[in-house]
This record gives C-alpha cells, structure tokens and sequence, in this order.
C-alpha cells in the first residue's frame, strides 16, 4: 500500500513539475513571439547622417532582438514637424523622434550656448558626459526617455542673400530664420538681426520667398535641403552645435523585457558614434559643394573673436534669467576642457 501510495506521489510531482516546465516554456515563447513596433519620425532627409546612422539604429536593434523590435523609419517631417514628432512621441502616438526641439525641455538648450565648444571632440566629451545625463533625466515627467545625445549634424554656419557677412555688424537689419531656439533668437539679436521663426522643411521656400534674408545650419543639413540654391553668402563660422536628443515614448520603453531595454541602449550608444563618423565624412564633401554654387568666406581667428565677444550677453542673459547657474556653466567649461 505505501508503495502504491509513493508512486502515486511520485507521479503527481512528475505531472506537477512537467506542467511548470510547460508553462516557463509556453511563458518564454510568448514573450519570444511578441513583436514590438517602433517608428521612429525625424525632419531630416534621407542622405543626413541623421538618418543614415538611424538605419543603423534599426539593423542593430532588429538584429540583436531576433525581431522582437521592428523599427520603422519616417524621415524627412512625414509625420509633421519636429514639435509634432515630440509631442506623439510623449504621447504613445509614435515610438520615438530624433531632433533639436527642447521645447518639454528647455534645460538642453544650455548646450546650444554660442561658441561652447571648438571641436567634435569637446562636443563628444559633453554630450556623454554625467552632467548631460542628469540634465536629461528631467524629460520623463512628460513621459518621454532620452535614451542619448548626439551632435545635431556639426558646428552651424550663417548665411544670407544680402551681403557676405565677416563682421558682427553685418548681420544688423538683416531678417534672420530662426527654428524658434531661444539661443539661435538671441545670438542674432545679440548681432544685430531681427528674427524669423520658420519650421525646417519650410525654410527653402521662406529663403526663396524673402520672409527670410538668412539662416544658420550645418553644411551638411545645407546640402542636403539644397539651401545654396537660394542663398549666396555663406560664413564659417562654427559658432555652435546643437544636441541631438533621441526621444523615446516611456511607458512604451518599461512595457519592454529588460534584455530589449539594454538592446536600444546600447544602439544608441553605436548609432550616435555613426553620427558623428558621418558628419565627419560628409561635411568636408558638403562645404565644397556649397562653394560650387554659392561665396563661402572663411573668418580668421580674429574675426572669430570678435563674433565671440558680441554674443557675450547671451551668456549673460542666460545667468540673470536663471536659465544656468554659473556653477553648471564652470561645470561645462571644465568637462570641454577635458578637466
């Protein structure tokens, strides 16, 4: 009898232990067999090193998740502009956004700040350094996760249709477009100029038209919207970089297992690296380009100065508005420095 009734127990255990076996694997397969969708929007076109390395974003991650993430590519403002893009993306609409619109988070634009940084290695340094990071975390209250920051595409340049410009002085009376940046609105009225907001994949059209005489923009982005074609003076200037944030809608991020998690991290991490290799490779190609079709005037170090030295109220501004604090301004200045 207690042999029968061992066997019994036996049994019941080998049945029990099979049927938690069955539903590890059963919860396992689900889990495998889910397909999360990911569309990504941004305003730039297909040839920018924007969208070039977030094809990359996407082999990456469709690879190391064996398809457990598709990404979907909307380049070129298909989804709207860059504030619409945001705001689906914080909202769920879409899945994530590329792109210089800080306004859910005005604290970037202290990245933007004229004549920051002298190289794409400074900008490096900053842009992954800690102080960015807690600088980010700010964005989920309205529900989106900044997974990185990028370089938006290289340092930014003017140009206009009037006249070269090669002094601060030059920019007086000219009609600037700004992309509503709040740094961009008051460098040029630092300069001079009035400004002109105009949504980037408006802009060729308002520069054709005259609701703009000028714009500022990387050589790259300028190639790549074509801008020499209605604009004749360009100026080297670098007078700044915008970061590159890339949005991602939160509470579609923690829906995701902790292995896909770390998957778009480190993605993001390759994609952001292939940005900037891009933007080396390209901007060199794109100055010579607009050179082809347009005056290009290259300013000498003391000219540089000069731009420097006019824009200083701009950093003043910013410390009497509240918007850094001069602690968090020596912060950067010592992470570009590489102190």
């Amino acid at each position: 009898m207690k042999r029968v009734i061992s066997s019994i127990l036996a049994l019941t255990c080998v049945f029990m232990i099979a049927g938690c076996n069955k539903k590890k694997a059963a919860d396992t397969n689900a889990k495998t067999n889910k397909v999360y969708t990911m569309q990504i929007g941004h305003a730039q076109p297909v040839d920018n090193p924007r969208h070039v390395s977030l094809e990359a974003f996407k082999k990456i991650v469709e690879e190391k998740t064996n398809g457990g993430i598709k990404v979907e590519l909307y380049p070129a403002g298909q989804l709207g502009t860059e504030k619409e893009m945001l705001e689906q993306t914080c909202s769920g609409v879409i899945q994530g956004f590329r792109g210089g619109q800080f306004d859910f988070l005005p604290k970037l634009l202290i990245f933007s700040l004229p004549f920051l940084t002298e190289n794409s290695e400074e900008i490096t340094r900053l842009m992954s350094s800690d102080f960015a990071k807690e600088v980010c975390k700010d964005s989920q209250k309205d529900g989106a996760l900044i997974l990185g920051l990028g370089d938006a595409g290289g340092y930014r340049q003017f140009s206009n249709g009037k006249h070269p410009i090669t002094k601060p002085s030059d920019l007086i009376g000219l009609k600037m477009r700004t992309n509503g940046m709040d740094t961009i609105d008051k460098t040029f009225k630092a300069l001079g100029a009035s400004t002109v907001s105009v949504p980037y994949n408006d802009l060729y059209m308002a520069l054709k038209t005259g609701v703009a005489d000028g714009q500022e923009n990387p050589w790259v982005n300028v190639t790549g919207m074509k801008f020499y074609e209605v604009q004749k003076y360009f100026t080297a200037i670098n007078y700044q970089f915008h970061p590159d944030p890339f949005y991602v809608n939160l509470q579609w991020f923690n829906s995701l297992p902790p292995e896909y998690q770390q998957v778009l991290k480190d993605a993001t991490d390759e994609m952001f690296a292939i940005n900037n290799q891009k933007i080396a490779e390209m901007q060199n190609g794109a100055l010579e380009t607009i050179k082809k079709n347009a005056e290009v005037y290259e300013l000498t170090p003391a000219e540089r100065e000069e731009f420097k030295k006019a824009v200083q109220v701009v950093y003043d501004q910013y410390l009497a508005e509240g918007r850094i604090t001069q602690q968090e301004l020596d912060t950067m200045r010592a992470i570009v420095a590489g102190k």
